[in-house]
């Protein structure tokens, strides 16, 4: 069994995969670079011709997925089916052509494609539905961690409790490793320190974050719940959360109101009974869910009501505070009177977390991924061949 990183080390996002032996020849992942791409790369078995026969999609972001919408229509994908219901529920709201899956992931149930076996191992990121993958020829194995996390609400034991004691070849991220002295806040560390600002601050209350991050949704929610506020969701996290399950908090929990910021949108929101216009959001104790793209209707919104000692909180990677759209948001919001704290934990493994598997798992081999500081690993598997 050959493994060929096509792209995906000494950078963050982008990965592409690529597992063969003789007879078969799959990929792990087909992601776009994190900045975007304006051209395909230059993998013609996957655009031009079906020379793969499967890709397998560990997670929903779109540095492992974005380039599965290009690949050539008669090579099989395999994804989640949580994954699939989300991304497709995605599309429809943005009107885009959407993927169709050949089969699901579905912890601990293998899949076979030519001699090569695949299973999926259910892991916790901020991506819903995301697996590690284990690939296995002839007693030959290969394990690919995806992206993952041991701070989520999974609990990181139950995952390493069902992995091998041992594979040949581990491909492993490192997203965080270049980040001196990171220790992650765990959810519910985030979800107590949210009560505490909510219970703070009296006036309504924001929260800036990925409509796609389920784990954080579930985390604001509670603490909202836990502060007699409602929780409110514009049309496109409506349609994410329904699509995440009947568990996660949507417009059918009594105290989920969804809303629209473009009256085009109506049609994702009718069909709840819990829906909410700007009249009556005035009139709530809330907490909101919010994008930097609704600055006028937050603005439309304040002349309906008092954003006096009212909170937003930031919940996105440091890093996106840079960019002059998010620099505008957060000015814009401190002059309507909104406090801003940051509240925010990485989908992604620590060192701790990744020592742990990488002792689980006993590699021979480890192949850096989906990081910046592969040297780090070095430090942290002395006694294991990395490949450069």
């Amino acid at each position: 069994m050959k493994v060929h990183i096509i792209r995906g080390k000494n950078q963050i996002g982008g990965n592409i995969i690529e597992i063969s032996t003789e007879k078969t020849k799959i990929l792990l992942d087909a992601g776009l670079e994190l900045d975007g791409e304006n051209e395909l790369p230059d993998i013609r078995d996957l655009f031009d011709f079906a020379g793969y026969d499967a890709v397998f999609v560990s997670h929903y972001h779109a540095d492992h997925l974005g380039l599965v919408y290009h690949a050539h229509k008669d090579i099989p994908v395999y994804m989640g089916e949580g994954c699939c219901n989300i991304i497709r529920a995605s599309d429809r709201y943005k009107k885009r052509e959407t993927i169709t899956p050949t089969g699901f992931l579905r912890h601990k149930q293998k899949i076979v494609v030519g001699d090569i076996s695949v299973t999926p191992f259910l892991c916790d990121h901020s991506a819903f539905d995301s697996y590690m993958l284990l690939c296995e020829v002839d007693g030959e194995t290969v394990l690919y961690t995806g992206d993952f996390r041991s701070n989520g609400r999974k609990p990181f034991g139950m995952l390493l409790n069902s992995l091998p004691t041992k594979v040949d070849k581990l491909i492993c991220e490192g997203t965080t490793l270049s980040r001196d002295g990171y220790i992650p806040q765990t959810e519910t560390e985030l979800e107590e320190k949210a009560v505490k600002l909510f219970s703070e601050h009296k006036g309504p209350g924001f929260v800036l974050q990925s409509s796609m991050n389920i784990d954080r949704i579930v985390t604001m929610y509670r603490a909202a719940k836990r502060t007699g506020r409602v929780f409110l969701e514009d049309a496109y996290m409506a349609e994410i959360t329904t699509a995440a399950g009947e568990h996660i908090p949507n417009p059918k929990f009594s105290d989920v109101y969804a809303f629209i910021t473009n009256p085009s949108k109506y049609e994702f929101i009718e069909k709840y009974q819990r829906k909410v216009g700007k009249d009556g959001i005035s009139k709530m104790h809330f907490v909101m869910c919010v994008r930097t793209t609704m600055l006028a209707y937050l603005k439309s919104l304040s002349d309906k009501m008092s954003f006096g000692d009212g909170i937003l909180v930031y919940s996105f990677w440091s890093g996106y505070r840079e960019n002059d759209s998010m620099k505008q948001f957060l000015s814009e919001c401190e002059k309507m009177g909104l406090h801003i704290d940051t509240l925010h934990t990485s989908g992604h493994a620590d060192e701790t977390a990744i020592s742990q598997l990488i002792e689980r798992v006993n590699p021979t081999v480890l192949i850096p991924v989906h990081t910046e500081n592969a040297q780090r690993f070095k430090e942290i598997a002395r006694d294991i061949v990395i490949e450069e």
